[in-house]
């Protein structure tokens, strides 16, 4: 039986990021939307004849997104929260992704154990969906026009979107299920009479540890979507499906694709088989990395799984969104690390190189080729002895503040009730990223760019003194991104030029590659530090990236465990913390917004990641005297289920998102007995609509209803770099005059 090869979606926003540079002409006013929408189409046809040139059997479409894919299924099944129902087109649709005149924007949140953002579904309680599927049924034309039957539409299952829903907890799922599988039908009878002959539903849900409780409406929706007659292909992964291995596979499906680079499908498989009914889609390429497959370990796998399946295809492990184009446009690297690494065109060539191997063609020349460059790899990549070293002299006390929190907070800097802060970066302004070009294209000097740098943190020093905030930051000018400054000065990473990815929306980001033993050469932030606080009495913060956000918002090395690169990292913020201690900083804030998303997506397996996650953050701050306060950072995450391993980092203050979760994360946080100091973060920063005093007045009101003042603190919920500085000026005003308010009322 012949191998094909299939794909489960592809690279987004453009080789240049042409998608993100046309949304965001779009929403400035420089830009049609007939051409907006053109340029999306053009991004979206240029993967497709990618893919169709590599020659992929079976070609995911329908995967491009304008924003999100999870917001663009809630609008196609008309699940439009009441808010927006004044509003049309992509009036609404941006609406919804980004807020509007004090209407608030979807909640927005991480895309199961990934660094991409979703923007969270609102199930109203009586929900009555109206579809309109008509976007996506021209795209589907229109890849048809390219790849005839190879095109192969990519569809949100119900039960996933519904799981990932902000729903009524009092309504039984498989309530709001029934309105919406005759949609599904409906699509999926379009669909066949379009000439389609197989559509992707995708389930990623059925591999976390809810999906036990889902079976029934599994089952349901399946049985009716199969009566369409329409062939599906079920696609999960980012992990095995672990106890429901059995009941998923004897779903009526044609085929199942399951995740071979994550979890243990592979055991799975051959402990209790796979119906020969069935294609098995075999992701052997992993989707979320950028390592070249090694091909004896490859096709060894393959083998035995088409001994066990013969009916076999040969894909990535989920969708290419979360690699970068092409690693060929990377001419700047090193030669040795180039060879061996893989984006989304070089993936193609390595699935279509499996299935070509397993089909009996003569591919030995192409093995020697990269086996050698996995060799010339190790050569040029040998382990640091010194690093190895300082992991295997860790003690427990290397882990241990020398003062509980309780003990250390009369040490450290006294402020005012309801302290106001941000939490790091300031607006990126088109003159600040062209100073940075400018020093990367060598027009610049150093002392030049350092000039123009410490200008801009001076002019950020005096916008927050007018402004009247209490702890003040240095902007971070000089960061082109919270992990990518960081990992430019740290050995053992590499940058690419064009390796980007979408986060969000326009929002872009271009992951640092950990290669080698990570170390920390020299200082990295003090100098900027010593400059900010030198022209201000005020405390200034030091603005690290912790150690599990450095290695989540990188791609890692696939050779150790994320556990031993995780305290590579925190060995080096460690020496940076001490350094800052020394250079005066009274507080220092270590942001780990990613702790949550690398949660593995079985529960059972929580402890032992959070047991090093945590460790790690410890290892890097414990070297802080008690006087130096210890802030960190989490948005866009779930805290309940993780609080006490959140009040195990001992930060001695948090500062979170709170209001797009219409302050759902701080009752969370509070309804543990979180002890600790929280950073409420008032007002959304994603949005370009100014927060009114009164507006900030009562979210503050709600924290103080929750909290005992003595833990509040009032911030954004996020950094300012991507918002304009006449967005920026103003929100912070009011949140300022907010706050002085509320003192006003404490002091009567």
């Amino acid at each position: 039986m012949t191998t094909e090869t299939m794909t489960l979606g592809y690279a987004r926003m453009g080789k240049h990021r042409e998608i993100k540079k046309a949304l965001e002409a779009f929403w400035h006013g420089g830009l049609e939307t007939d051409t907006l929408l053109a340029t999306v189409q053009e991004i979206e046809a240029h993967g497709w004849k990618t893919q169709l040139d590599a020659g992929i059997d079976r070609i995911a479409v329908g995967d491009q997104t304008l924003y999100d894919q999870g917001l663009d299924w809630a609008i196609r099944l008309g699940l439009i929260p009441d808010r927006f129902q004044g509003l049309n087109s992509l009036d609404r649709y941006f609406a919804m992704a980004r807020g509007k005149d004090g209407i608030p924007a979807l909640e927005m949140t991480k895309w199961f154990d990934t660094n991409y953002h979703y923007l969270v579904p609102e199930i109203e309680v009586a929900i009555a969906p109206q579809a309109d599927f008509r976007d996506f049924l021209e795209t589907v034309q229109q890849s048809q026009a390219v790849l005839a039957d190879r095109a192969t539409p990519v569809v949100l299952s119900p039960v996933t979107l519904l799981s990932l829903s902000r729903r009524d907890s009092s309504v039984d799922l498989i309530k709001d299920l029934a309105q919406l599988l005759p949609l599904y039908r409906e699509l999926l009878t379009q669909l066949k009479a379009l000439g389609i002959t197989e559509v992707q539903i995708h389930d990623p849900i059925l591999v976390t540890s809810s999906a036990s409780s889902l079976q029934a409406a599994v089952t349901q929706t399946y049985q009716q979507l199969a009566a369409v007659g329409l062939p599906i292909h079920l696609a999960t992964y980012f992990d095995d499906l672990g106890d429901v291995y059995g009941w998923v596979t004897q779903l009526p499906v044609a085929g199942i694709s399951l995740d071979f680079t994550r979890g243990n499908n592979l055991e799975l498989v051959k402990n209790h088989g796979f119906p020969e009914d069935k294609t098995l889609g075999a992701g052997l390429v992993d989707g979320r990395n950028i390592w070249k497959i090694r091909p004896d370990h490859g096709l060894a796998t393959l083998k035995e799984l088409q001994s066990i399946a013969p009916d076999l295809r040969v894909q990535p492990s989920a969708s290419l969104q979360f690699v970068p184009h092409d690693a060929a446009l990377e001419t700047q690297l090193p030669a040795p690390l180039r060879g061996v690494l893989s984006f989304a065109e070089q993936k193609l060539g390595e699935v279509t190189f499996l299935a070509r191997t397993l089909n009996g063609k003569d591919t030995t020349p192409q093995q020697a080729q990269m086996q050698q460059q996995w060799r010339a790899f190790e050569q040029f990549n040998p382990p640091n002895p010194v690093v190895q070293n300082a992991l295997k002299k860790l003690t427990v006390q290397d882990f241990q503040r020398s003062l509980s929190h309780s003990l250390r907070l009369d040490q450290q800097v006294q402020l005012p009730p309801l302290p106001t802060t941000t939490i790091g970066s300031f607006p990126q302004t088109p003159e600040v990223r062209q100073l940075r070009v400018r020093y990367k294209k060598g027009e610049l000097s150093p002392a030049d760019y350092q000039a123009a740098i410490d200008a801009h943190i001076a002019d950020c020093i005096k916008v927050q003194e007018e402004i009247g905030l209490d702890v003040l930051v240095h902007g971070e000018f000089e960061r082109t991104d919270m992990v990518e400054y960081f990992g430019q000065q740290l050995d053992g990473f590499a940058f690419t030029k064009n390796g980007w990815v979408q986060s969000y929306g326009s929002r872009c980001v271009r992951p640092p590659i950990i290669y080698g033993d990570v170390s920390r050469p020299q200082p990295m932030t003090v100098r900027e530090f010593g400059v900010a606080q030198s022209l201000t009495q005020k405390p200034v913060k030091g603005m690290l990236t912790a150690p599990i956000t450095i290695l989540n918002w990188s791609f890692p090395r696939a050779d150790i465990s994320r556990r031993d690169q995780a305290f590579q990292i925190a060995l080096a913020l460690r020496q940076e913390i001490a350094d800052l201690g020394a250079a005066g900083a009274q507080i220092i804030q270590v942001d780990e917004p990613a702790l949550r998303e690398g949660l593995p997506l079985k529960v059972q397996r929580w402890s032992e990641y959070l047991s090093w996650a945590v460790d790690a953050f410890r290892l890097a701050t414990a070297i802080a005297q008690p006087q130096i306060q210890i802030h960190t950072h989490m948005c866009y995450c779930e805290f309940g289920d993780i609080i006490k391993d959140i009040e195990r980092l001992d930060a001695d203050v948090i500062s979170i998102e709170n209001s797009r979760s219409n302050n759902r994360t701080l009752q969370e946080v509070t309804a543990a007995g979180y002890a600790h100091q929280i950073g409420n973060g008032i007002y959304d920063i994603h949005s370009p609509v100014v927060p009114t005093t009164e507006q900030l007045v009562q979210q503050l009101q709600v924290g103080m209803q929750n909290l005992p003042l003595k833990q509040l603190w009032v911030n954004p919920d996020c950094g300012l770099k991507t918002r304009r500085w006449e967005e920026v000026v103003p929100a912070l005003k009011n949140m300022v005059a907010a706050t002085k308010a509320l003192r006003e009322d404490i002091s009567v």
